[in-house]
Formats: structure tokens, sequence, C-alpha cells
């Protein structure tokens, strides 16, 4: 059985943006530190299916990595979109419009750093979340989640440039 994840891809249409936004996170640890394009992620993590619903899990994961409860409205599972990896992410939509935390505080996970050292550091899961116009996101999220967006444009009948 392939790994799975989920997560919650939110979105608005705001009076003053031309199409839509999406709400992303750039990926926190030493790896993704100076990188930009392909750095950021839906907020979203593994789960077994035997165990929790992937809307469950999604919302579990939201909380996990962002430290703020995933905005109470309806969603609408998008799909399950696959990895190269293999891994499978099935991602919820919602309408995040009135969505605007004063503060996140990011969960974290410990890591060997540097390489080899012996030394265990913490680090943020995520160190940045931003709402941010569907063109840019195609460019900004990690490859593996850039269908999700796509689907996401059809699914509130807009194409993102990219897509």
């Amino acid at each position: 059985m392939p790994v799975m994840s989920a997560g919650i891809l939110l979105y608005r249409i705001a009076p003053r943006v031309d199409g839509f936004e999406v709400l992303i996170a750039h990926m926190g640890g030493p790896y993704w530190a100076r990188k930009t394009e392909g750095a950021w992620s839906i907020p979203k993590g593994e789960f077994d299916p035997d165990v929790e619903s992937a809307l469950d899990a999604a919302r579990r994961e939201f909380v996990e990595e962002l430290g703020v409860d995933a905005p109470d409205v309806e969603y609408a599972e998008l799909g399950t979109f696959p990895y190269a990896s293999g891994k499978r992410v099935v991602v919820f939509v919602g309408d995040g419009l009135g969505f605007a935390p004063a503060t996140f505080t990011y969960g974290t996970f410990e890591l060997e750093w540097p390489p080899r050292s012996g030394r265990t550091v913490e680090f943020p899961e995520v160190d940045d979340v931003r709402w941010t116009n569907a063109d840019a996101a195609a460019a900004l999220l990690v490859k593996g989640q850039r269908p999700a967006l796509e689907a996401l444009g059809r699914h509130l009948g807009q194409a993102t440039q990219n897509g």
C-alpha cells in the first residue's frame, strides 16, 4: 500500500484579486532554508487510512503544521494526487476568505544537523505561511502538488497560467 498523506488547500476569491489565491506554507528545516521555487506546500501530512479518515487527518495535520485550527467551512475532496515517489496525497479544498489568524505556531521536527555530526537539532516544519495568487503558487509549490492547484482552478472554473 502506498504512503498516504492528506491536506487542506484553502482558497479565497477576493474583490481586489485577479483569479483566486491559495494558502501555502514554506517548508522548514535546513534543506529548504534558501529555496523558494518548489519549496512551498499545502499543509498536509501522512495518515493511516485504516485508523482515520483523510479529512480528519488533513484537519489534524493543518493544526500540527500551522498551530491553528483549519477554518470551520465546508470541505470538498478535490482528489488524490500521486507523487513520483509513489506517495499519494488526498487534497481537500475550502473557502478561506475569512481565514486570517493573528499568528501561527509551527510544529517542529528533529534532525541530525549538520549531517553525521551526532547532534540533533529541532527545526520548524513550516517557516512561513502566506496567501498567494494561483499563478505564483504554481511555481512555488513542490512539483507533486501542482496538479492539485490545476484541479482547484478547474473546480472553481478558473485556469492558472501554468495549468
